[in-house]
Order: C-alpha cells, then structure tokens, then sequence
C-alpha cells in the first residue's frame, strides 16, 4: 500500500448558527499513526467522519495525496474506516465479513479468496474463517472488522474509539497490536479516542480539539511536557495547576496564596502546570527543589505508586509518589513537606 498525506486547510463545519469545527489546520504525514484526542463535543468524531465523507465542510480543503476530495462520496474515496460498534454482519461467517467490500466490488472470486486469506492471517484468525461474531470474543471481533477494513487496500484507514468496547487488559493488548500491525502495513492511520493514555501509547504524533478548536499538535513526549494552553496541561495527563503571575527579572513565579516558586526560564504567563509525579513527598527536605510545607489529605494506592492530595495553604495539590514494599505509607493529618523542581515546571497562558 502506498502511504499518502492527509491535509485539513481551514476546515470549517457548521450546523446553523452552531459552529463545529474552526479553521482546522493540520498535516498528517504519509505512513503516520495520528490521533484525535479530546472530550465528548470537542469535533474529533466529527473531524473523522468528515474525512471519511459521512459529512461535508462549509469551507476550507481536504487533501489526500495532494488531491482535494470535498465533495467525493465515501465510497469513491478509498478510505477505510473502523467503527466503534465493529458493525459485523451477524448472519455471516468471519470469512464472509471480511469479503463484503470486496464482493460489492466486484473483484474476481480467486482474487477474493487471496486478500481475504491474506488479511486473515494478518490479523491472526485464519482458524475462525467459519466462526460467526457471537462466537467471538471482542477482540477478535475487532480484528475482523479491521480485516475487512484492510483487505479492500484502503490509502487511509479511520479508527473511530475502536478500543472502547473492551476491558482495560484487552484495550491494552489490542492498542499494541494495531500499532504492530499499522507499522507493518505503512498505512497512514488516523485514530480517535478520549483516552489520552491510548493516544500517548500508540500515536507518533497528535492533536488536542475542544469546542471544535484545534489546541495543539505535537508528539506525546510534546503534548506532555510542554502543553500549550491549561487545557491540553490539565487533559493530557493529569497535572497541578497555579494562577499567579510570573516576575521574568527575578525569574519566579509568584503563586496565589501559595508562595514564590523559581523558573529555569523567562516564560512569562498566568498559571503553572506541575505534574503530580513531577512533586516529592518527604519529612525532610534537600537542595535541590523548593519546598513547602503541607499536610496529608487524602490519598488513593494505585499499585505502581500513590496518588496523594496534600493542603499547602488554600490550595490542594496532587502528588504521585512511586511505590515499593518498603516505600514510607503517608496517612491523612501527616505534616509532610513537599517539593517542586523548578526544571518541571510549565508556565502557561
């Protein structure tokens, strides 16, 4: 398969006085695996369903391979799309859910039987080619409707919450075999969710919408680390944040309520954003992060590490404190101090 582009320029998309998509930019690169992350009502379905054709902009571009496609029908589009409900034909075999599109085509009966054979195996069900979806677990089902979706040889293929049908373990098992298997294929892949932890875990790079508005684009480690805005901080990841106002000169931030906090940079803005691993929880104090003092409120044991909330002044900040058998257990009214390295810290707008 060839891997083709995927470009959106000032895409908009409005329903009456409703406005759901703004001036959408974006450059999808051949062979990408690309995600959509955002809330429920952010456009990022929408965004999806549009570039399968199932809607049609009111202005802007939509490009694939270089060549605009507004206005061609979804089957003229040589798209594939996986939906979320997998939408199998109860009534046929695995073998003939995976030959449907081929068969509407009208591709030759040996040809059929090759591609089909061939995406069987891709998928690893080439043993329940007679099996119907109710005797199927929901993984397999998945794998079935993305064969189906792969053996017509699409140039991109749309995933829209294809993971959310499924337990956590097998959400995490099926998300590293899509990658697996788009990296095999090179197909350039464009992948919706509401998970951030399935965005950062499987995309090379993705995109942050909220009320149709693009917010950022990046890779995880990007979108992470340097959040562009308070609502890509507080929706990829979890995080801390503190209104304020940044004194560049002296290179600190002065945080409501809380205190002076230093700055590696000259950023200036209205707010941080700390990452709750990004805070230390200790009796003592070193030198290398500036400390406060505050005292245990709640917390939460989450196998790999404790979600403490802890009360310095009027604010309530998360930490996250890794755990070992013979990690110290902080309990509720403990005074404790905590501490924050300058180097983690975000200012923001």
């Amino acid at each position: 398969m060839k891997a083709v582009a995927v470009e959106c320029i000032g895409i908009g998309l409005a329903y009456g006085t409703n406005q759901v998509l703004k001036d959408i930019t974006l450059s999808i690169e051949p062979g990408e695996f690309f995600a959509l992350l955002g809330p429920s009502g952010s456009g990022k379905s929408t965004l999806l369903r549009l570039i399968a054709g199932f809607n049609q902009h009111n202005r802007g571009q939509l490009l694939v391979d270089r060549r605009d496609i507004t206005g061609v029908p979804p089957h003229a589009r040589n798209i594939g799309m996986v939906f979320q409900s997998y939408a199998l034909w109860p009534h046929l075999t695995v073998y003939d859910n995976v030959a449907f599109g081929l068969v509407e085509r009208r591709v030759a009966r040996d040809e059929i039987k090759r591609r089909v054979s061939e995406a069987l195996d891709l998928v690893g069900l080439t043993d329940y080619a007679r099996r119907r979806p109710n005797q199927l677990s929901g993984g397999q089902q998945q794998r079935v409707a993305l064969a189906r979706t792969i053996v017509i040889e699409p140039q991109v293929l749309l995933l829209d919450e294809p993971l959310s049908n499924l337990d956590k373990k097998l959400r995490e098992q099926m998300r590293l075999e899509l990658k697996r298997l788009q990296r095999k294929l090179g197909i350039t892949t464009i992948f919706v969710t509401h998970d951030q932890e399935e965005a950062m875990t499987t995309a090379d790079r993705m995109a942050v919408l909220e009320a149709g508005v693009l917010q950022q684009v990046g890779t995880p480690h990007e979108m992470f680390d340097t959040p562009a805005n308070r609502f890509v901080a507080e929706f990829v990841g979890s995080t801390n944040l503190l209104a304020g106002r940044s004194d560049s000169a002296r290179r600190v931030f002065i945080a409501d309520g809380f205190g002076e906090i230093p700055l590696t940079g000259s950023a200036s803005g209205t707010a941080i954003s700390v990452r709750p691993h990004a805070i230390a929880i200790a009796e003592s104090r070193d030198a290398v992060r500036v400390w406060f003092e505050g005292a245990i409120e709640e917390s939460e044991f989450l196998g790999e590490f404790t979600r403490y909330g802890v009360r310095v002044g009027p604010k309530l900040l998360t930490a996250d404190a890794p755990h070992l058998s013979a990690t110290p257990i902080y309990t509720p009214g403990m005074r404790i101090q905590i501490g924050i390295d300058p180097g983690e810290v975000r200012v923001l707008d």
